[in-house]
Parts: structure tokens; C-alpha cells; sequence
């Protein structure tokens, strides 16, 4: 009878995803197959040393495996949100886990027949963020805090950041612009030089269904220069993973808008929203790259026998490179091609973002009639 009603439990989760948000609040463990119900939910909200959350209790797995673990070791706040991806939020108490339900709240419509709520703001929308001009370097090496960026064009600064501890190379944030919830997917230069690996792929796609799912516009901001590579990568299925992204955009029927800062390299500028899987706009920084790979890979593969063949392979090499980039990778190439929209002053960024929003604020898109596709889960 038991195992009977968390059946019952699961199907109405699974029958209300999409059409109500779904929050669950862990102030206590949850074993076993209830577990399952949280996992289901849009949302797992968890609190240090309090809560726990697992299939097989710390008992059962070392009478099975021999493997010694304390509850919090096995499913505490800190593993979910850190090395499973279960949890969205961990707090150390239960007081401010509610105030960010409640602030969560505030930026989710009650269902998916409505539009987020719109709270004014006394932020202009046509401020100018004098601050990006400097905060992205130009050599594409060097590493900055996207979040930064983030907080320069949100109303006041402010956004609630999803799975922050979890699969860092990529930002899955909600903010305002102009008063108005926006979903923001952007890479992290700062971890593994934001590139898309396995759970991050994962973690975006997810994103991207939940704010397609309620209303909710699309705001991805690139600087990516591919997938991870790897065998472990590989035999872990990313083709599979960044499959569910690819997925999840192309499915989206919000308006979407793609930002490039700096790089945006092979299938992962693709599948970040790109103009061919159905972005509605697209705008570059003056530094972006787009190409299929960067200037010294791609040196390296089309010039290898004249490399090669040289009696300074090392100068004629630089001078392939820079010519190259010269070439084929200015700021204006994706442009000239209609790839990209237009190229902006990143000091113009949330002016530029909020009056496209606006334009786009009347987007209606259909799915062909069917039961449903069949995602690469």
C-alpha cells in the first residue's frame, strides 16, 4: 500500500511538470523511493546537516558494498548540490531556505497559461554598463566572472543563480530586465575555460525546459571554446548530453536572444542558441570569434605539409595565424553572413537586451501537433 501511494505521488509530479511550478523544501531525510518525488519537481531546495536525500540508506549500502558512510557524506545538502546536481540551493538553516523560496517565488507565474511577474524598477532600462568594457580581457585566454557580467545588466544586480556549486563551466541564473523575468544561460571562463562537458550540458538543457515551460525569455551569453574533450567524455555519452541541450533550445517557443562576448567556437556555439536552431536574435561583442575552431587549431590542420615544408615553421606558423584571424575570424565576418544581427558597444548591452525583449514580448511559436518527442534523456 505504501509503495502503491508514492506511485500515486509520482504520477501527479510527472502529469503537473510544465503546467505548475514544483517546489520541494527538504527540512528532514527522505529515503527510499520517496526520494523520487523532489527529483521530479522543477526545484530541490536543501539545508546543511539537516536534510538528506537518498535511494539506500549509509546501513544498506555498507552491508552491500562495504563502503562506510555517515547520512550527510552519502546524501547531505552539500553532495547534492555539489557532486549529484540533485539539489538546486543548500543553506545553513532553515530560515533563509524559505526567504529564497519566497524570492524564488516572486520571479515564477502560477502556472503556464500566465507570464512571470512584472515588478517595477527604478533601474533605467537604457543605463549604460561602462563596467563590461573592461571586465571581458581580449585575449580569449584569459579567464573572467561571468557573473560579473550578469549583475552589470540585471535591474540592481540582483539574480538567483540555479545549481551554482554544480557543473560551474555554465551559468544557469533567473534575473529582471526593466522589471521583467528573464532566464540567463551563460559559460564561465572561469571553470575549465567554460567550456560545455557532460553535467553542464545537462544542467543548461534542464534550464531551458523550465523557462520555456512557464514563459520565461532566453538570455544566452556565450564565450565558449567547444566541448570538453576526452575519453571519459566520450565513453560518458557528451554527444548524448549535448544532445539534450540542442534539444531543449531547438523545442523552446520563448523569445530567445544570443549574446556573444569572445569566443564561440564549433558545435557548442551551435548548440548555445545560435541563429540556426532558432535564436530570434543574435548580437556579438566587437570581440567575438566565431569560427569552427580557434585560429591555431585551425592553422595547424589546413597549413600542416606548408608548416611543415618551411625553413622557419615557427614564423610562418604566426604569420598563418594572424593572417587567419585577420581574414576570418573579425567581428563583422558572422555579421556580413546574417549569422549575427548586429555587433554592439558592450556598455549598450542591457539597453540593447531590454528593447529587443520588448519586441519580442508578442513572439508566438507552435510545435507541430504531436504526443511528444522523444528526447535524448
Amino acid at each position: 500500500t505504501a509503495l502503491a501511494g508514492y506511485g500515486g505521488i509520482f504520477q501527479r509530479n510527472t502529469r503537473a511538470s510544465g503546467v505548475i511550478p514544483q517546489i520541494s523544501v527538504m527540512l528532514g531525510p527522505c529515503a527510499g523511493g520517496a526520494a523520487y518525488s523532489p527529483a521530479l519537481t522543477d526545484f530541490v531546495f536543501m539545508v546543511r546537516e539537516t536534510s538528506q536525500m537518498f535511494i539506500t540508506g549509509p546501513d544498506v549500502v555498507q552491508a552491500v558494498t562495504g563502503e562506510k558512510v555517515s547520512q550527510n557524506g552519502l546524501g547531505g545538502a552539500d553532495v547534492h548540490a555539489e557532486v549529484s546536481g540533485v539539489a538546486h540551493f543548500a543553506y545553513d538553516d532553515e530560515r533563509t531556505c524559505l526567504e529564497e523560496v519566497r524570492y524564488l517565488l516572486s520571479l515564477l507565474p502560477q502556472n503556464n497559461m500566465e507570464l512571470p511577474p512584472v515588478e517595477p524598477t527604478a533601474d533605467p532600462a537604457d543605463r549604460r554598463c561602462e563596467e563590461l568594457l573592461d571586465l571581458v580581457p581580449v585575449n580569449g585566454n584569459q579567464p573572467y566572472d561571468m557573473r560579473r557580467v550578469v549583475a552589470a545588466i540585471a535591474d540592481d544586480g540582483e539574480y538567483l543563480e540555479l545549481q551554482e556549486r554544480w557543473a560551474n563551466s555554465v551559468i544557469c541564473a533567473l534575473t529582471r530586465l526593466n522589471g521583467s523575468v528573464v532566464g540567463i544561460v551563460a559559460n564561465q571562463p572561469q571553470s575549465l575555460a567554460g567550456v560545455l562537458d557532460i553535467h553542464s550540458s545537462e544542467k543548461a538543457a534542464r534550464f531551458v525546459q523550465m523557462c520555456d515551460a512557464f514563459n520565461i525569455p532566453l538570455v544566452t551569453m556565450l564565450d565558449v571554446p567547444g566541448f570538453l574533450p576526452g575519453v571519459d567524455q566520450e565513453h560518458g555519452g557528451i554527444i548524448r548530453h549535448g544532445a539534450k541541450l540542442l534539444y531543449a533550445y531547438c523545442n523552446a517557443t520563448v523569445p530567445r536572444i544570443q549574446l556573444i562576448l569572445r569566443k564561440a567556437y564549433g558545435g557548442a556555439y551551435i548548440v548555445m542558441d545560435s541563429r540556426s536552431v532558432g535564436a530570434d536574435l543574435s548580437f556579438a561583442w566587437p570581440t567575438n570569434e566565431i569560427a569552427v575552431m580557434g585560429a591555431e587549431g585551425a592553422v595547424s590542420v589546413i597549413f600542416r605539409r606548408e608548416i611543415a615544408g618551411s625553413t622557419d615553421p615557427v614564423t610562418t606558423r604566426d604569420l598563418l595565424i594572424q593572417e587567419y584571424r585577420e581574414e576570418l575570424m573579425h567581428p563583422y565576418y558572422a555579421a556580413e553572413r546574417g549569422l549575427v544581427d548586429d555587433v554592439i558597444d558592450p556598455a549598450e548591452t542591457r539597453r540593447v537586451l531590454i528593447r529587443s525583449l520588448s519586441v519580442l514580448r508578442s513572439k508566438h511559436a507552435e510545435l507541430p501537433r504531436r504526443k511528444h518527442g522523444n528526447q535524448p534523456v
